[in-house]
């Protein structure tokens, strides 16, 4: 590492300390016995990680701050504590068999070769991080984690007690509120949750997770540890810590060995203090391919035809939290080839496509889905994504796109396929233009898959099976409930599907302002599959339980 008189000659030279504050300094070191830079530190004139980012430049390597940076604990296993300790290094990630390691001092070439041998990785990268930051790590990730209550038990209550809610901020950087926080979000990893709900109550902190769609308690915390632990989560997400009378968002970005892991963070006020919902964005198990998606082969065959038409307009519907983005990404992932050139708005951008220009909507800079599309189409498009059409100035852009050779991709939130083309109706959209640039609409719900390890026969009650119109018993599955499953007997989601392909009928019925349920009588006795029996047909593969497809299904019109 660069000599500590080296050090103070590269601070001066970048102009952070005067020669008279270095005097000034020195007379400190004199009356102390304090290193230089420490008595710099002591009397205000530079930071650690000042000092820490100027020898980073000189090395020429990367610094980086670990204040707000999330290590997954499979990674922190790779480095012994015994050596992580000893020379003052903790690991990063991982990725493929690369280790990237924060060290006090890069150039300990001895100690990047012993980690290299004891965590099996063929190389090492190495990045500088400050002492105080890398203390604050090893303190943070190699105690050990225990359960929440446990961890609990770890935060000194009296502490707490005596700083008081201005101390939040300073006891959210303590280990135990890190160790605690660290362990919520990975566990709702492991579990693969979609949302983690941080909900202050009059007398304690309840924390739920949203897995496989339906959210489950975790477990509650003392009320003492609620502006910790929301100071904590909004110091991750670079959010304001002062500001808790107004709604915020922020983000968190974890880097796991094979994927990136997304948190977008949401603070609301509430009369118990700020609610905390934290979405979890995973990369690897988001973007999937339109064979995962869970179409039936004649839908997935259709839809796959309806994507790779030149021009005019695609639509995907359904409530918020069915899958709508999922089903488009996939799409566009299809489709996607260097001859295109495809651009995207949404709200926000949730998943990074490659070759794919994707920017998000800022209401506050005027950009909305009407103002970025018109932009857009003087950006040279093939292929256009809208995240929502929710107005009739939206909708005309994209009819006037489809016809003039765009295809375009949108989303509109309405309970079947059909009842998309009376909402447009609805929003002041010419009913000809509609049946003249609409290709095709695509409805969608997520149900909850059974769990393979606990699956067996059952036998729904007379009641379910008049709900799902049969007069004869019919063998489906459930879930039993196992130690794989959290006892829940669902493992993962599928979609159901009812792809509404627009023929020259169809348009006529359109044209003349026919009702939605009449279009989907007319689309059904045609061979359109709708929700429920895609549901259905589903449940009596043994993919999906009868309650499910009940459930999913209700919200059809």
């Amino acid at each position: 590492m660069a000599r500590r008189q080296d050090t103070i000659e590269l601070v001066i030279k970048k102009g952070l300390i005067t020669q008279d504050q270095l005097e000034r300094a020195r007379t400190e070191v004199k009356k102390t016995g304090l290193p230089l830079r420490k008595a710099l530190e002591k009397l205000g004139f530079i930071t650690e990680e000042q000092i820490a980012n100027t020898v980073a430049d000189a090395l020429g390597v990367t610094y980086m701050n670990l204040t707000d940076y999330m290590i997954d604990p499979e990674v922190i296993k790779l480095v012994p504590e015994a050596v992580a300790k000893k020379y003052k290094a903790v690991p990063l990630f991982k990725i493929a068999s690369t280790l990237t390691l924060a060290m006090v001092d890069p150039q300990d070439i001895l100690a990047i070769d012993e980690i290299r041998r004891k965590s099996k990785a063929d190389s090492i990268d190495v990045v500088l991080a400050s002492e105080e930051g890398i203390q604050k790590a090893l303190d943070a990730y190699y105690g050990a984690m225990g359960t929440v209550e446990e961890l609990v038990k770890g935060i000194d209550k009296a502490k707490f007690d005596a700083k008081g809610a201005a101390g939040a901020e300073e006891m959210a950087g303590e280990a135990p509120v890190i160790r605690l926080v660290n362990l919520m979000i990975n566990q709702a990893i492991k579990d693969k949750a979609s949302d983690i709900h941080i909900e202050p109550n009059d007398d304690a902190v309840r924390i739920r997770y949203r897995i496989d769609g339906i959210l489950h308690e975790i477990n509650t915390m003392p009320k003492h540890l609620q502006s910790v632990v929301i100071s904590r989560v909004k110091i991750l997400a670079k959010m304001d810590i002062a500001e808790q009378r107004k709604p915020q968002d922020g983000r968190i970005r974890i880097k796991k060995e094979d994927r990136d892991v997304d948190i977008r963070v949401s603070s609301f006020p509430t009369v118990h203090g700020e609610n905390i919902v934290m979405r979890l964005l995973d990369k690897l198990t988001a973007l999937l391919g339109l064979a995962e998606l869970g179409l039936s082969k004649e839908d997935l065959k259709k839809f796959d035809k309806l994507i790779r038409y030149p021009n005019g307009i695609i639509l995907v519907t359904g409530p918020t939290g069915s899958g709508k983005t999922t089903s488009l990404y996939a799409a566009l992932s299809t489709i996607n080839s260097m001859e295109k050139n495809i651009i995207t708005i949404e709200d926000p951008v949730e998943y990074e496509l490659p070759l794919i220009r994707q920017t998000a909507v800022n209401q506050k800079a005027g950009l909305t889905f009407a103002t970025g599309f018109r932009s857009i189409l003087r950006q040279d498009p093939d292929i256009v994504m809208v995240g929502e059409i929710r107005d009739k100035e939206t909708a005309d852009i994209a009819i006037q796109a489809s016809m003039t050779g765009h295809l375009v991709f949108s989303t509109l939130h309405t309970n079947d396929a059909a009842s998309a083309l009376s909402r447009l109706i609805d929003m002041g959209v010419e009913p000809f233009l509609i049946s003249s640039s609409i290709m095709g609409v695509m409805a969608q719900r997520l149900v909850r898959v059974i769990c393979p390890k606990c699956k067996e026969k059952h036998t729904p009650s007379d009641e379910a099976l008049k709900d799902l119109g049969l007069s004869v018993p019919v063998d489906f599955y459930k879930g039993k409930g196992c130690g794989k499953c959290k006892k829940t007997g669902f493992a993962g989601r599928v979609g159901i599907y009812e792809l509404l392909i627009l023929d020259d009928e169809i348009k006529k019925m359109v044209v003349a302002k026919a009702s939605s349920d009449d279009i989907k009588k007319k689309a059904a006795s045609k061979g359109m599959t709708t929700l429920f029996t895609d549901g259905l047909a589903k449940a009596k593969e043994g993919i999906t339980t009868v309650e499910e497809v009940l459930r999913a299904s209700r919200t059809e019109s």
